[in-house]
């Protein structure tokens, strides 16, 4: 886990990536001129640029990545912003380096960047044939093609299932074991080839080997993971009245997102003569702001890869001094 402060010359690159919903969740967080913000998704900086032009010459930005391309080709260079190279889930320990207490505001964008899936060899898309990879950082854990060659059918399917709700995941995953016995799956071509024999419909416009991918993806990454990881420390770090800007891509991270701000927006119900002091009862920790949002029409017809994204915004409110008491041990 490393701030990057002398940030190395970007490598040349064709490849750019348009942020989802840029303006849209830059304003949920409401910033402040001296505020203190984290962007946990960096990406390539479009929300953090954002952030930045509006903050005053007091403010602070952090960013985390744990994609070292995404650390290598960022071009900002400015005092009030310091970009570390780690998994969100990271958050706390990163605000522990840094000495920082609480956060104005917290941005988390789940989506994975057009240079991730454009760049062939970081073997994301069945696109191009390309070293079947998937890893979001490189430096290290197990590739796609290291996992496939020793995991048991069931394992396979369970995965093909679980993260891309693939109703012929079992087929596939027959597929798979059957063909590695001939020899390791390397490339995307060959495990694109491999779904394509055994998933013979589709939805309109759509590869059969999509589902199949977005779940290997998500699985090597552990994705799902690192938001349920993420939510509760981001919630931790902000002062009241900060605010928490999720923007999910697809259905099973919205559905974590959902799920844990309504969780957080209610507070413990216990009967009207229950012997206990009104100082006691734990309060709710967040309060939800608006209801999803979604991106314009005409932010999708320049960015179809904008078409599933959800954002959900939640405020921190205020704790009762007991039960901040308590969640801090000293109750």
């Amino acid at each position: 886990m490393n701030a990057i402060n002398n940030f190395p010359s970007p490598p040349a690159s064709n490849f750019t990536h348009t942020t989802v919903l840029l303006c849209e969740a830059v304003d949920q967080l409401e910033i402040k001129a001296n505020g203190i913000y984290v962007d946990c998704t960096f990406g390539r900086g479009g929300h953090s640029r954002e952030v930045l032009s509006r903050l005053g010459p007091d403010g602070k930005l952090i960013a985390i990545d744990r994609d070292e391309a995404a650390i290598k080709s960022c071009e900002i260079s400015d005092s009030r912003f310091t970009l570390v190279h780690a998994t969100m889930s990271d958050i706390a320990e990163v605000l522990k380096q840094e000495k920082v207490n609480a956060v104005d505001g917290v941005l988390a964008d789940f989506g994975v960047s057009s240079p991730q899936l454009d760049v062939a060899d970081r073997g994301f898309s069945f696109r191009f044939d390309a070293p079947l990879d998937m890893r979001m950082d490189q430096s290290q854990g197990e590739t796609v093609a290291d996992w496939l060659d020793r995991a048991d059918e069931r394992d396979i399917r369970e995965v093909i299932f679980r993260y891309g709700e693939e109703r012929f995941a079992k087929s596939i995953a027959g597929k798979i074991i059957a063909a590695r016995s001939t020899g390791r799956i390397r490339t995307t071509s060959e495990l694109a080839r491999l779904v394509a024999e055994t998933v013979r419909t589709r939805e309109p416009g759509q590869h059969p080997a999509t589902r199949t991918f977005q779940a290997f993806r998500i699985f090597i990454n552990q994705e799902l993971e690192e938001i349920e990881k993420v939510l509760p420390q981001a919630v931790d770090s902000l002062r009241t009245g900060g605010k928490l800007v999720a923007i999910s891509f697809h259905s099973l991270e919205d559905r974590i997102v959902k799920r844990f701000m309504q969780a957080a927006s209610k507070a413990d119900r216990l009967p009207s003569n229950f012997p206990i002091r009104a100082g006691e009862i734990d309060e709710a920790t967040l309060k939800l702001i608006g209801r999803a949002h979604k991106p314009s029409e005409a932010e999708i017809s320049t960015n179809p890869r904008a078409r599933s994204a959800v954002m959900r915004v939640a405020e921190r409110t205020a704790l009762h001094a007991a039960a901040a008491a308590r969640a801090l041990g000293r109750a």
